[in-house]
C-alpha cells in the first residue's frame, strides 16, 4: 500500500488486485478482488484453497476481469502465493506486459517461506525441494509440507523466470540467496525498503538534543526465530535496561520468566508513536534474530531515529550497518558475543545525527523510487 501511494505521487495510475478480506482496506477495485479462500474450515473451502495454489478455480476469472478494465502495463506482485497464486504473473506475461515481484520471503527457494528447519537456518530446499517434505517443514504436518512440495513443483524456477522480467530482493542477502537457487542474476534487482513519508517526517522532525536514556530496547515479535529469549537470557545478567516492545506466540512464556526482572520491561503492542519516542530516547536497538532476516523495518526505523543498533550478523541485518558507525554485530545465538557487543554499544560514542542522517536518506521513498524506475524503463 505504501507503493500504492508512492507511485500515485510520481503520477502513475495504479489499480489494486487482493483477495477479498473483512479486514482489507477500503478501495475503489474492491469489486474486482478475488474471492477468500481459507485453509481451515469445512472440506469444500479446503478444496477452494488447495485449488488457488495451483492457479485453479475462480482466481483466473476475476484476474481477467480487472486485467480487462485497467489494462496495465506493468504488474507488480506483492505476497502472491497460497492467497493469489503466481497464475498472475503467467496471465499478465501472456498478455505482453511487464511483470516485476518484490521478495518479501524465501518462498521461491524454500517452500516453507522461511529457511527454518527445528529453529535453525536450513537450505536444504535448494538442492531438492522435497526435503520439505522429509522434514515436515510445514507446520509439523505431512499433508501441509507434501502440498507446498507440490506448489513448488508446479511453480518451479523455470516456469517462475519465464514469467517474471525482473525480482525486487529487499537485500543483498536475498539475492545471493535466490542465486544459490539458480536464479539468473539479470533478473535479480536488490532494492531496500522504503520507510513509509509520513513515518520518515516523524522520524525527521524529532529533536534530537534531549538526552539519551541509559536503556537498550527491543521492537518486534516474539516468537522463537527472532532470538528473544537468547537477549533476555543474557540482558539478565548485565547491568543495562532493556524495554521490549511487541507481542507474538511467546509473549506470556517471556513475561513469565523474565517480567519480574529488575531490569526487563514489557511494553507489549506500541502503536508507530510510540514506538518512535522509545526509540528516540534509547542507547540502542538489539535485533537477536536466529533466521535469515531479509530487510528488517526493526533496523531501518532504529537507524531513522538515530539510534545504533546491536544486531545479529545473519541475513539481511549486517548489510544494513557500518561497524562503529551505525551498530556492531554478534554471532547469532551467541549469548557471549551479544553481551560483548552491548558492552562495546554502551561505552561507545555515537553520533546520533549522522546515523539518523544518512538513514533518512538511504531508505527515503524518494530512493526507493529512482531505483524501482529504472527497473520497470529497463525489464
Amino acid at each position: 500500500m505504501n507503493l500504492e501511494r508512492l507511485l500515485g505521487e510520481k503520477g502513475f495510475d495504479t489499480a489494486v488486485f487482493s483477495m477479498d478480506f473483512p479486514e482489507n482496506t477500503a478501495s475503489e477495485w474492491s469489486a474486482y478482488f478475488a474471492s477468500q479462500v481459507e485453509f481451515s474450515g469445512s472440506v469444500s473451502e479446503k478444496l477452494k484453497a488447495v485449488k488457488r495454489i495451483f492457479g485453479m478455480g475462480d482466481i483466473r476469472a476475476s484476474f481477467s476481469r480487472i486485467l480487462d478494465v485497467f489494462a496495465p502495463d506493468i504488474v507488480h506482485l506483492h505476497n502472491i502465493h497460497s492467497y493469489l497464486s503466481p497464475q498472475l504473473a503467467a496471465m499478465a506475461r501472456k498478455r505482453g506486459m511487464k511483470v516485476v515481484w518484490t521478495l518479501h520471503d524465501y518462498k521461491l527457494i524454500c517452500p516453507s517461506y522461511n529457511c527454518l528447519s527445528d529453529g535453525r537456518p536450513c537450505e536444504d530446499c535448494l538442492a531438492s525441494p522435497f526435503s520439505v517434505v522429509r522434514k515436515r517443514c510445514m507446520k509439523g504436518s505431512m499433508a501441509a509440507s507434501v502440498m507446498a512440495w507440490l506448489e513448488a513443483c508446479k511453480w518451479s524456477r523455470q516456469v517462475l523466470e519465464r514469467n517474471v522480467d525482473a525480482f525486487v530482493c529487499p537485500s543483498a542477502f536475498m539475492r545471493e540467496m535466490m542465486l544459490k537457487g539458480g536464479f539468473r542474476s539479470g533478473k535479480l534487482h536488490t532494492v531496500w525498503n522504503f520507510v513509509d513519508s509520513e513515518k520518515l517526517k516523524r522520524f525527521a522532525r524529532t529533536d534530537l538534543s534531549a538526552d539519551r536514556e541509559d536503556y537498550c530496547c527491543y521492537v518486534g515479535r516474539l516468537s522463537a526465530e527472532k532470538g528473544v529469549e537468547m537477549m533476555l537470557e543474557t540482558v539478565v545478567g548485565s547491568p543495562y535496561r532493556m524495554k521490549v516492545a511487541g507481542t507474538g506466540p511467546l509473549h506470556e512464556q517471556l513475561m513469565e520468566r523474565y517480567a519480574g526482572c529488575g531490569n526487563i520491561e514489557f511494553l507489549g503492542h506500541c502503536s508507530a508513536e510510540q514506538v518512535s519516542a522509545l526509540l528516540n530516547k534509547a542507547t540502542c536497538s538489539v535485533i537477536p534474530s536466529l533466521w535469515y532476516e531479509n530487510n528488517p523495518l526493526s533496523v531501518i526505523e532504529s537507524l531513522c531515529a538515530g539510534t545504533p543498533v546491536v544486531g545479529a550478523e545473519i541475513g539481511g541485518i549486517p548489510e544494513l550497518l557500518s561497524p562503529g558507525e551505525s551498530g556492531i554485530v554478534f554471532r547469532s545465538g551467541s549469548r557471549k558475543d551479544l553481551r560483548r557487543a552491548l558492552d562495546e554499544a554502551f561505552a561507545h560514542n555515537w553520533n546520533n545525527r549522522t546515523i539518523k542522517d544518512k538513514a533518512l536518506e538511504s531508505f527515503s521513498a524518494e530512493r526507493h523510487y529512482e531505483i524501482l524506475k529504472t527497473i520497470y524503463q529497463t525489464c
